[in-house]
């Protein structure tokens, strides 16, 4: 479970209107309402504010190796291996970059049938969020609202590569959390489990 204050913060952060295309749309901001700063106690100012200052494709990319073959009907269901990993990266003071990568791969009879990879990403500024909380909400609060615009675009990648969409299944993000922080305890501990912060799974 989360701090008192992180559950605040996710509540506020869910509140957001999904993210628009529209030029004067591109920023969705979570603060008190200004207009009722004189009734509200002073505590109630100093509440933590997320702003999602953008949306982008960092990188994508579709690989058909075995094409017009791998697209010819009465073939056998590809094997589908999924890999997620999210980075974060400082950009300034309260204002970090969040990439959700995605790297799909599909086999059939020990083939390649395509891979696809996909890095979406989202800019995002903090304020007023204290640094001890500050990590969880970037690895999973994050992800998590970056995750079906990520997901609408694989399929439409695979789907135009010329097999049928890959619809993703939601990913837990705390999870994958937990065992980062495992990996993270376990390479400071010195046994040489802590890897990379992937998670693995297969869709079929």
């Amino acid at each position: 479970c989360y701090p008192a204050r992180f559950r605040e913060i996710i509540r506020a952060t869910r509140k957001l209107t999904p993210f628009s295309r529209q030029p004067d749309a591109r920023q969705d901001v979570v603060k008190p309402d200004m207009s009722q700063t004189d009734q509200q106690p002073e505590a109630a100012q100093d509440e933590p504010q997320v702003q999602i200052l953008a949306q982008y494709i960092k990188d994508a990319s579709f690989e058909n190796p075995l094409a017009p073959r791998s697209l010819r009907s009465g073939q056998n269901q590809p094997q589908i291996s999924l890999n997620v990993d999210v980075g974060v990266r400082n950009i300034e003071e309260d204002l970090n970059e969040v990439a959700l990568r995605i790297e799909g791969k599909a086999e059939r009879e020990g083939e390649v049938a395509f891979i696809c990879e996909l890095v979406y990403a989202g800019l995002f500024r903090f304020v007023g969020v204290p640094q001890d909380q500050l990590q969880p909400f970037l690895l999973i609060e994050a992800p998590r609202m970056l995750f079906p615009f990520a997901r609408n675009i694989v399929a439409q990648l695979v789907r135009d590569g010329g097999f049928p969409p890959l619809m993703l299944e939601p990913i837990d993000f705390a999870a994958l959390y937990r065992q980062r922080l495992a990996q993270q305890g376990a390479a400071e501990n010195g046994d040489g489990t802590g890897g990379a912060e992937q998670a693995n799974g297969e869709e079929s």
